[in-house]
């Protein structure tokens, strides 16, 4: 079950200019029953921004949509059970084709719908399957369609994902709903595996973009899984512009708006973590005291990726020179090994140079029993900072990512 998260959705308050449809495609092995496209409409005039993967095996949905990206898109199509990755010449034909199936429907151009898939890689996309559902879809579009599009995009998922805030700006009410999927697959170096966030709020594209990306810096790049980049990764951002308010660079509402869009995007990208496959321990790796935040940041990661430090966190074993050996090789140029201190939790496991005079086996363990602990590292050379957010390693990773094709 995912670290401190429910199956239950918070409320999602609608955003004018936003409609979603979801339907069941069979495109898992045909398999009927299960909701697995989504179909989101954007009204028109409203502004679309994106980050994708920096995977050079992205999937043909990644390479079709950042092409359509520049033509005002009024359509997202997600497809879940099938990444359309490592398809070649077909996968991006497939994804055109279905561009094409929706565009005809809605009385709209190809380049103005944006493909998403997730699943397995390496499998045909069914298209036929897809055109097949797309007039029931287009038929269902519903502004409360968020609960059921954050399930249907689900894949190893075992609860679905979604923040939605409302802030007042200038005395209007601005809204934010977002919804994300991702669980195993987790090491992103852009975004997260997918995710899509609207506003009602008007932003032109160039600030929406600038907002996206650093929204997505501080959450969504700061998560890990398993250390796996995967093919097919996305985060999209909407403004609509239908509500009153005016985001203008270097206003007021500006930095009202972008503190608000940080706290959900960061949200999500913890949800993520929560429910990584198989977790049982949601982490965060601060690192404080560097000279730069790459440095920080690259002991985080090494910390954050180790499976001995992943593994023993599950077991509840508080082996915390697992955690001093990832520190000592994570590439941190003349460390000063008498200037670094190691908490976990908010018991002290290093200090001058190894274990801590004060640390008792049993602190640790007290500690390690937690669903929720955090690894802090000063490593006493700087100011800059930098931190990652991550899970266990259990049983049930392996189980999961053994049978995922079954």
């Amino acid at each position: 079950m995912a670290v401190g998260l429910s199956d239950s959705l918070p409320v999602l308050h609608p955003v004018a200019g936003i409609r979603l449809a979801v339907a069941s495609a069979g495109i898992r092995s045909g398999k009927i029953g299960r909701n697995d496209l989504v179909l989101i409409e954007l009204a028109g005039g409203a502004a679309c921004a994106a980050v994708f993967t920096r995977n050079a095996f992205c999937a043909a949905p990644v390479v079709v949509a950042r092409r359509h990206l520049e033509h005002s898109p009024l359509y997202l199509l997600i497809n879940s059970g099938n990444a359309n990755a490592g398809t070649g010449a077909a996968g991006l034909a497939a994804a055109e084709h279905s561009c094409a199936a929706v565009a005809k429907l809605a009385g709209c151009r190809a380049e103005q719908v944006l493909p998403f898939s997730t699943g397995v890689i390496g499998e045909p996309l069914p298209v036929e399957r897809i055109a097949s559902a797309l007039p029931a879809l287009n038929a269902s579009l519903a502004a409360d369609g968020w609960p059921q599009a954050a399930r249907a995009i689900m894949t190893t998922d075992t609860v679905p994902k979604a923040v939605s805030r409302q802030l007042e700006i200038e005395g209007c009410l601005v809204t934010i709903t977002g919804i994300a999927k991702g669980s195993g697959m987790i090491h992103p170096n852009m975004a997260t595996m997918l995710s899509y966030v609207a506003t009602d709020a008007a932003i032109d594209r160039v600030l929406l973009q600038q907002m996206l990306q650093r929204a997505v810096d501080q959450s969504f790049n700061c998560i890990t899984v398993d250390g796996d980049t995967s093919t097919n990764d996305a985060c999209v951002l909407m403004a609509t512009g239908v509500s009153a308010v005016r985001v203008s660079k270097g206003g007021h509402a500006a930095a009202e708006f972008q503190a608000a869009l940080d706290a959900v995007m960061c949200e999500l990208a913890q949800m993520v973590i929560r429910d990584g496959e198989g977790a049982t321990k949601f982490m965060t790796i601060a690192v404080t005291g560097g000279r730069d935040e790459a440095e920080c940041r690259r002991v985080a990661d090494t910390v954050a990726l180790s499976p001995l430090v992943k593994t023993a966190f599950f077991a509840s074993d508080p082996n915390w020179g697992r955690i001093l050996a990832a520190v000592g090789r994570a590439g941190v140029v003349d460390m000063d090994l008498q200037r670094v201190v190691i908490h976990l939790g908010d018991v002290c496991i290093v200090r001058d140079g190894g274990r801590a005079a004060s640390y008792t086996e049993a602190q640790g363990a007290a500690v390690m029993k937690q669903q929720e602990i955090t690894v802090s590292i000063d490593l006493g050379r700087g100011q800059a900072r930098a931190q990652v957010w991550t899970c266990d390693f259990s049983y049930d990773y392996v189980k999961i990512n053994a049978e995922y094709r079954s």
